[in-house]
């Protein structure tokens, strides 16, 4: 099954300096059918103006994937972590115990694109922790790329966190294909970041997005020009105290 969200269905909430769509509930946006799907409880879709951004602020209990689309985003943490992260770079962040950050639009000129999103993790008050990984568009280029994967998986090349989920990217040119084998046990979540595909045959366009539950395996041919992401999540979960 195959439940397509169009992009207008997303909740948007605009300031003078961020632009965003929720995906589930999040701030002041509540739906009590938007809560969460399975472990992934936040998907932000930002756009933040120059010079502009989070001030510090605390986080606990959660992965926090971050993948910018265009710009750079500049991150500082209470653990002394800092970094410039820049298109097709992906950061993790274990808030665990507790951690405070900020995050800012690096350029005073241009504005920034980014998604942002919460994975409720296997255990609670986990050590913080901060990764960060360039992913150049080769290496996406009409491939399913992984990420992000599991700790303890044994996935070479990606970040990791705290859950059994993972996430992939790809760049795909027109006309290309690519395939996902779905495990037993599994659900997964697709969003088109840019451009337009064929998922199992449904059409999908810029900003859709898909809850997919009980498929073997997804098709995904884009029809232009186009940049996904794919969360494969499990169905059911728990977290350890």
């Amino acid at each position: 099954m195959i439940q397509k969200i169009n992009s207008g269905e997303h909740h948007k909430s605009e300031t003078d300096w961020l632009s965003t769509y929720y995906h589930f509930s999040f701030a002041d946006y509540f739906d009590p059918k938007k809560m969460n799907y399975g472990p992934l409880r936040v998907f932000n879709d930002d756009t933040i103006q120059p010079a502009s951004g989070f001030g510090f602020h605390p986080h606990r209990d959660m992965e926090i994937v971050t993948y910018v689309i265009e710009g750079e985003l500049e991150h500082h943490d209470s653990f002394g972590n800092h970094g410039i992260i820049g298109p097709g770079e992906i950061q993790v962040m274990t808030a665990g115990s507790g951690i405070m950050h900020s995050e800012y639009n690096h350029s005073k000129e241009k504005p920034l694109k980014l998604l942002q999103m919460w994975v409720v993790p296997d255990k609670k008050e986990l050590e913080p922790s901060w990764q960060q990984k360039k992913y150049t568009k080769e290496q996406q280029l009409d491939t399913l790329l992984q990420v992000v994967s599991p700790l303890g998986s044994g996935k070479d090349g990606t970040l990791t966190i705290h859950q059994n989920a993972s996430f992939y990217v790809s760049s795909l040119t027109p006309g290309a294909s690519v395939l996902h084998h779905m495990q037993p046990g599994r659900k997964a979540y697709a969003f088109v970041v840019e451009g337009e595909i064929s998922l199992n045959g449904i059409l999908m366009q810029t900003r859709d997005a898909a809850r997919i539950e009980g498929e073997q395996k997804l098709s995904i041919m884009s029809e232009k020009q186009t940049e996904v992401i794919l969360i494969d999540l499990p169905e059911k979960y728990a977290v350890k105290n």
